[in-house]
C-alpha cells in the first residue's frame, strides 16, 4: 500500500494491536479486535482497509472477508453518524420490530444501507441483538435500546437532530 489516501494505522494504533497480537497464540486470532479498532479508526471496513488489517496480521484477504462478510457488526459501506440497528428475529418480531423499522425507515425518509441528507442517521435490520427479553431492541451505536416504540424512537431521533446527547 503505497498511495497516500489508502488507510493507514496510527503508530499508537499498531503498537496496540502488537501487544494484542502478543496475548494470542497467532495472529489470526486477533482479527475480530483489529477488525472492531479498525472500523472505529476509519467508519468502516473498504476493501482498502481489510486488505490492510490483512497486512498488518499477515493473513490473506479471504480470511478477513470471511469474517467481516460473516459478522453484521462490521460495516463495508459508509454509514450516518448514527447506525439505528432494529433487530427483526422472533422475539422482536412478535414484539413489534417490523412495524418499528417501517415506521422508523418513514420518519427518517431512507432505507438500509442509505444515509439521511444531514448525515446523522442510517438504518438497518439485525438478525439477532441477543437481548430477547428486552424486545423489540434498536442498538444505536453499539447502545441499546430495549422495549422500544415508535415514539421512543421518535423522542430519540429529536435529541440527535437538537445536538442533544443521547
Amino acid at each position: 500500500m503505497s498511495t497516500s489516501n489508502q488507510p493507514r494505522f496510527s503508530e499508537e494504533r499498531l503498537a496496540e494491536i502488537d501487544a494484542l497480537v502478543k496475548r494470542y497464540p497467532s495472529a489470526k486470532s486477533a482479527l475480530m479486535p483489529v477488525l472492531y479498532m479498525a472500523q472505529q479508526d476509519f467508519g468502516y471496513l473498504s476493501m482498502e482497509t481489510q486488505e490492510m488489517v490483512g497486512e498488518v496480521l499477515g493473513l490473506r484477504i479471504m480470511e478477513v472477508r470471511e469474517v467481516v462478510t460473516f459478522y453484521t457488526m462490521f460495516k463495508e459501506q459508509p454509514h450516518g453518524k448514527y447506525l439505528l440497528e432494529v433487530c427483526t428475529n422472533a422475539s422482536c418480531m412478535l414484539n413489534g420490530a417490523d412495524e418499528l423499522y417501517a415506521h422508523m425507515k418513514e420518519t427518517l425518509g431512507i432505507g438500509p444501507g442509505e444515509i439521511t441528507e444531514d448525515g446523522l442517521f442510517s438504518i438497518a435490520e439485525v438478525e439477532c441483538a441477543g437481548a430477547c427479553a428486552g424486545a423489540p431492541v434498536v442498538q444505536v451505536n453499539n447502545m441499546y435500546y430495549e422495549k422500544a416504540t415508535a415514539s421512543s424512537m421518535d423522542e430519540l431521533i429529536t435529541k440527535v437532530r437538537a445536538g442533544e446527547a443521547i
